[in-house]
């Protein structure tokens, strides 16, 4: 089969590999569409998460069941099927409340095990969901990221008719923006210094958009909000961003961060002493994949407008990681290997 293989920083190749087979308890899957996440990029350019000496990235991928391993009995070939790719040790303290996500452990296809940039991949059962017949592959490519916003919205202390602010329009940021829009957000801000990201937030969620490169965000929103803002969340990832949504929280509010930071931030405590907001934090997700699945299917979040383009597996490299890293009004790259 086809697939793409990563050799570490910025050394990935399509070539032709053996295919997979199955084992008791797992299931094949020929893949239809792939999404190309931060962390694939992140990975790509600077090789940190994966120890293997060779990896199959891709970890946003959903496809047709073709074959089933003995033992399994929740699937069948034809089924149209989406992938959690995480999993943890199942023994910690972390697994045994449930919070997977934050086992010490944990492990993730793409990264740990071959992932979803590929033709066919072998899962585990317990990690397949089955999707609607109205939900298309495209939109079902969008499960995984969609997960991670809408744990953090519920990690967060945000309550319906709250105000929020979100900085960072990339994928995740644009998602939460959807999702705190259908979650009853009353007012929400998204900073972001690309113009069409901003663009593509007013079309999910956002009432006011603002770029920091020419306004001063925290004022503008301080001002709008008579102090600041119930929640702010940062979705981009880099210190300036980190102070600006600490600065822009109200009085006792919270801040949580969402993305992956690749560097060090610094910050004064005063900052967050003087007021009692509170700094949180939210990792992936556990145990959503299905109620995520059945708000995508009903229309509920609305998560089209995130996708900007659709490539083939031959041209990942080119059209795809590069592209994300030269052209930053792209959003979400899904990946066909047909």
């Amino acid at each position: 089969m086809k697939a793409l293989v990563y050799y570490g920083t910025k050394n990935a190749k399509v070539e032709e590999i053996s295919t997979p087979e199955v084992t008791q308890g797992t299931v094949k899957v020929k893949v239809e569409y792939a999404g190309i996440c931060g962390t694939d990029l992140h990975e790509y350019m600077h090789k940190s998460f994966v120890t293997a000496d060779k990896m199959i990235l891709g970890h946003e991928f959903t496809g047709e069941v073709v074959e089933v391993g003995e033992g399994v009995t929740r699937f069948k070939s034809g089924d149209r099927v989406a992938v959690e790719p995480i999993w943890g040790c199942g023994e910690c303290a972390s697994c045994k409340k449930g919070n997977y996500n934050t086992c010490p452990n944990m492990e993730s296809y793409g990264i740990h095990e071959d992932g979803g940039f590929a033709e066919y991949i072998v899962v585990k059962e317990e990690n397949v969901f089955v999707l609607p017949e109205s939900l298309s592959y495209e939109l079902a490519a969008l499960v995984e990221p969609t997960a991670v916003v809408l744990h953090a919205v519920r990690n967060s202390e945000f309550r319906i008719g709250d105000k929020v602010a979100v900085f960072g329009a990339g994928p995740i940021g644009l998602l939460l923006s959807e999702t705190l829009r259908a979650a009853g957000a009353s007012k929400i801000f998204v900073v972001e210094v690309n113009e069409k990201r901003r663009e593509l937030a007013k079309e999910m969620g956002a009432d006011v958009v603002i770029d920091p490169s020419t306004e001063d965000a925290v004022k503008i929103i301080q001002e709008m909000t008579n102090g600041g803002v119930d929640v702010a969340y940062d979705a981009a990832g880099i210190e300036v961003t980190f102070n600006s949504a600490l600065d822009c929280t109200k009085p006792n509010g919270e801040f949580m961060v969402v993305s992956v930071f690749s560097k060090p931030v610094s910050y004064h405590p005063a900052t967050q002493l003087i007021s009692e907001k509170k700094i949180t934090a939210s990792l992936g997700y556990n145990s959503i994949f299905g109620e995520v699945i059945d708000l995508l299917a009903k229309g509920s979040i609305n998560a089209d407008p995130v996708i900007t383009n659709k490539i083939k597996l031959d041209d990942i490299i080119e059209e795809g990681f590069d592209k994300l890293i030269e052209d930053k009004s792209e959003c979400k790259i899904l990946v066909s290997p047909k």
